[in-house]
């Protein structure tokens, strides 16, 4: 294993996840709701009366904050070694895994487990586990 020193970044990495985690806890806050983005953009799709108006907003703020961020810097060239079948199946699979795993990984594992969930807890370790194995199968035993 080699570790590339120079996108070694852990006071932007720091600084990200206390955004989030001050984002995601004012929103329970403020709003009485969980802010993962399966039940979020889910509700869009059968929105229910006087229900729809945040989610768009919050969806929208998804969108637009690489818009902002524009504004002042480019954009990092993402870097993505797959090709496109494989990028189609895995959100399929993400998209059936959480709604089999009642809620995604920014659900259990930012809001969930702040909230002490037990729920939260056996998701996010299984969401890892899965997560350890497929990169270990894809790097050791297919050869990726």
């Amino acid at each position: 294993m080699v570790i590339d020193w120079n996108a070694f970044t852990p006071w932007s990495a720091l600084a990200g996840g206390l955004l989030i985690g001050l984002a995601a806890a004012m929103f329970a806050l403020l709003n009485g709701r969980i802010a993962g983005i399966s039940g979020v953009v889910g509700g869009l799709l059968r929105p229910a009366w006087g229900d729809a108006a945040w989610r768009i907003a919050f969806v929208a703020g998804l969108i637009g904050a690489p818009l902002v961020y524009l504004l002042f810097a480019a954009l990092p060239a993402p870097q993505i070694d797959a090709g496109f079948g494989t990028l189609i199946l895995a959100g399929l699979l993400v998209g059936v895994g959480s709604r089999y795993g009642a809620g995604c990984t920014s659900g259990h594992g930012i809001c969930g487990l702040s909230r002490l969930s037990p729920r939260s807890l056996v998701a996010t370790a299984m969401f890892m586990g899965a997560g350890f194995a497929t990169v270990f199968a894809a790097r050791h035993v297919v050869g990726f």
